[in-house]
């Protein structure tokens, strides 16, 4: 396993993050377990997940299957650099979601229950919240570390000046603030290239990306269509993504043919050469993905390859950073 540390802090993190979205909905507990167990036998060790994975309102399930997961012992939450979320609706009334004091403090004590542990390594604002202000924000998550609650905290779904204001605020308040954010990227869906990525650069957060593989139009979608094994690629959104984008799609994956690589490794080890990317989230359902996931880290892309990549998924306007990307 490759390590690296969480952006401007001295945590060290792998550089593949487990997420847990399927966790309940689409694995069983007990496939759950083993896919936990075996990350760690790789020293996988940065695991993502949400209060409102599972996606029944108030119920926690990914978290809950967590939870009883870390309570068979053997080390598994010392290990583990665990990841949660705070923002979703969590029940009926209107103080049951969002960002507000109210909602943070509480929020964070459910999830600990469920997660059947005393801390949470990185909490993260699982969306901006536009009607609550820094301050507010600021004073509940500073309650929640100096409470040894939790440890560092994050964003997810910001904008770049989100992030900005965030860090400005929390400088004044003399806290450390964001220090990660998670966004969606990929090679589909380059937007954070423009300002949230240098804003992260900037303000030293580290840049954890979500849907590294466009759900699954990049994990050799066109291929396993033919073979009747396209899973997540021939489903609601992706199915209408692999007809909008088949062309480009087939052209990437007789790229990937041509270096010898599996269309999946090349979508991660492209996110793990991007400036400022802390570990791209995988999301398997089975131990035999989880597996096939960790090539990516030894697969270097040269010169000739990232090119030809930038050529079939061009970034946004000029690309790079605003505004030389659409201005001079």
């Amino acid at each position: 396993m490759e390590f690296t540390t969480l952006g401007r802090t001295g945590l060290t993190v792998s550089r593949l993050c487990l997420g847990t979205m399927n966790f309940g909905p689409k694995t069983t507990e007990a496939d759950s377990f083993a896919i936990m167990d075996r990350a760690l036998e790789h020293e996988l060790n940065f695991f993502d997940t949400a209060d409102v994975y599972g996606w029944k309102i108030g119920e926690g399930i990914t978290e809950n299957i967590i939870g009883r997961w870390f309570a068979q012992g053997g080390g598994r939450r010392d290990k583990v650099v665990l990841a949660t979320k705070v923002y979703g609706k969590m029940g009926e009334w209107p103080n049951e979601q969002g960002l507000s004091a109210r909602h943070i403090i509480r929020a964070a004590d459910a999830s600990l229950r469920r997660l059947q542990t005393d801390w949470i390594d990185l909490y993260q604002m699982h969306h901006v919240d536009r009607k609550t202000p820094w301050e507010e924000i600021w004073q509940a998550m500073e309650t929640l570390v100096a409470a040894g609650k939790v440890l560092y905290v994050g964003s997810s779904n910001f904008a770049g000046w989100h992030i900005a204001a965030a860090q400005e605020a929390a400088k004044h308040r003399n806290f450390l603030g964001l220090v990660a954010e998670q966004s969606i990227y990929n090679l589909m869906t380059r937007h954070v290239e423009l300002e949230v990525a240098p804003a992260a650069q900037h303000y030293g957060l580290g840049i954890i990306p979500w849907s590294p593989l466009h759900g699954g139009l990049l994990s050799g979608a066109v291929r396993k269509l033919k073979d009747g094994s396209g899973g997540r690629a021939t489903e609601g959104r992706s199915a209408e993504g692999l007809a909008e984008h088949r062309a480009t799609i087939e052209a990437y994956e007789k790229l990937c043919e041509s270096i010898g690589a599996d269309p999946a490794d090349v979508a991660l080890a492209w996110l793990l050469s991007r400036p400022g990317v802390t570990a791209p989230i995988i999301g398997p359902r089975t131990i035999e993905q989880l597996d096939n996931s960790l090539n990516a880290l030894t697969l270097k892309l040269d010169d000739d390859t990232l090119a030809r990549l930038d050529e079939l998924f061009p970034p946004v306007g000029k690309g790079g950073p605003g505004p030389e990307a659409w201005a001079w």
